[in-house]
């Protein structure tokens, strides 16, 4: 580069003192400003590339735009297996799927691989990215199923495992993430159990290494097969709300797959809203789009016939959704702040918390919450859309799942009647927990579906209620 620049500078001669290159000084350039350019260029070749390299580059892009465009689930299978077990990296391309229409597939013990598959189109969630699985035991469990068949039963999954360098928090993690749904335990009960029951297989293990023999070894085959399923006892639990569901499902895979939270508050959030994470990402793209348009445009006519934005900097927004993750700092002032990452039904954004709006809605902010956020755009150049929020509250329908009813003052009766219209609004729309206050302790006695009719008759029989 030292040769080069001289070269530039004041150019090159032959033996004879015949001129090969002029440089700048015989083009009327001084040294001074030769260098300077010198030194730009010299910055520039730091990461330029060369025409070789580009070539190679484009080739690459070419055959994975094609790859994407003719075989997008299995190219986004590929590319999700290239971040296997990264639970930051995953979310973002199971987002790309679902803007592909590529629906993913649940984790199931005896379908999923240690990676992501492709099934008739659709991508199969490898048990391989499950939070706190690790590769090796899942790598011996998938040639466990494969070599020997499909596990019967979760006590079958236990026993081949047993000597398989699986540990518990492995299986722990595995039935959170719900690969045993199609067993018929409930995720409630596999969590209470599982222990238990791998205890019991490692204490009979090694008695069968110092050859004792129980009376499970006795018998017929028949009488064996059912001995061997009461040796092994669950302890029992109804199901978990759908709520509990989805939050172990976001904490094994990193985002909701089997539903989200939000999809029955969806028409209340349209309604209340003015902004969601669809049409932040639509300003990103186009402030990438007018930046490099502008680049091009060579008069202000152009400029004035662009369209207005639906959306300006400084702009007051509505967006709601639910609290993913919460980062608090202190200002040079020692003042706190927070960047609080808000997801709704179509992705997270992030919202910038100052110390009034962090004080005053604190007891909001809270992972997992659902939240309004009444806040103004910022929109700048060098950074993607955010929302600076002037207020951070509980979302107004959530406060509706809890439905406490005092029956200090009820006859026998009339506890009798709620009793029995509790276990008859119950069912597969359960979403309000039902509490009963006596002398102002309250217990949790129910899960009802609720709506105004099913009030009124709750008001009949109580006479007295709390919401």
């Amino acid at each position: 580069m030292a040769k080069e620049r001289e070269v530039f500078i004041n150019g090159q001669t032959d033996e004879n003192g015949n001129i090969i290159v002029p440089g700048c000084v015989r083009n009327g350039i001084d040294a001074k400003s030769a260098n300077k350019i010198f030194d730009e260029m010299a910055e520039f070749a730091k990461y330029a590339f060369n025409k070789s390299h580009a070539a190679c580059y484009a080739v690459v892009a070419y055959r994975t735009a094609y790859l994407k465009a003719y075989y997008p689930a299995e190219f986004m299978a590929a590319t999700l297996n290239s971040f296997l077990g990264n639970l930051d990296k995953i979310p973002q391309y199971i987002d790309e799927c679902k803007t592909l229409g590529i629906e993913i597939l649940k984790p199931d013990i005896n379908k999923s691989g240690t990676k992501f598959t492709v099934e008739e189109g659709k991508i199969r969630f490898g048990l391989g990215s499950i939070k706190n699985v690790g590769t090796v035991p899942v790598d011996n469990i998938v040639k466990e199923m494969k070599e020997h068949g499909e596990y019967k039963s979760f006590i079958d999954f236990c026993e081949r495992i047993a000597d398989e360098q699986v540990n518990k928090k492995c299986v722990e993690s595995l039935i959170k993430a719900g690969v045993f749904s199609d067993f018929p335990q409930t995720r409630a009960t596999l969590l209470s159990s599982f222990e238990s029951i791998l205890d019991a297989i490692q204490i009979s293990n090694k008695k069968g290494l110092n050859g004792q023999v129980s009376m499970f070894d006795l018998g017929t085959e028949e009488q064996k097969e059912e001995m061997q399923e009461k040796k092994y006892v669950f302890e029992e639990h109804p199901e978990m709300s759908n709520k509990e569901l989805l939050s172990m499902e976001k904490e094994m895979l990193g985002f909701y797959l089997s539903g989200h939270p939000l999809e029955k508050l969806k028409v209340q959030i349209e309604s209340q809203t003015t902004i969601n994470t669809l049409e932040l990402k639509a300003i990103a793209n186009q402030m990438e789009t007018s930046n490099m348009e502008g680049e091009a445009l060579e008069s202000s006519e152009k400029l004035n016939s662009m369209s207005k934005p639906k959306y300006v900097d400084g702009q007051r927004v509505k967006y709601a959704g639910i609290i993913t993750q919460i980062k608090k700092k202190y200002t040079k002032n020692n003042k706190i702040m927070a960047f609080v990452s808000i997801e709704d039904l179509y992705g997270t954004s992030e919202v910038i918390v100052f110390e009034n709006a962090y004080l005053k809605g604190k007891d909001s902010i809270v992972e997992e919450n659902i939240v309004m956020v009444d806040g103004r755009l910022s929109i700048r150049e060098d950074d993607s859309p955010t929302i600076i929020a002037n207020e951070i509250k509980d979302f107004g329908e959530q406060k509706q799942n809890i439905f406490v009813i005092d029956i200090t003052t009820l006859e026998e009766k009339e506890k009798s009647k709620l009793r029995g219209a509790i276990k008859y609004f119950g069912g597969d729309k359960n979403n309000i927990n039902v509490y009963v206050n006596i002398n102002g302790e309250k217990k949790l006695c129910g899960q009802i579906y609720l709506n105004k009719e099913i009030l009124e008759i709750f008001e009949d029989i109580c006479r007295k209620r709390k919401v």
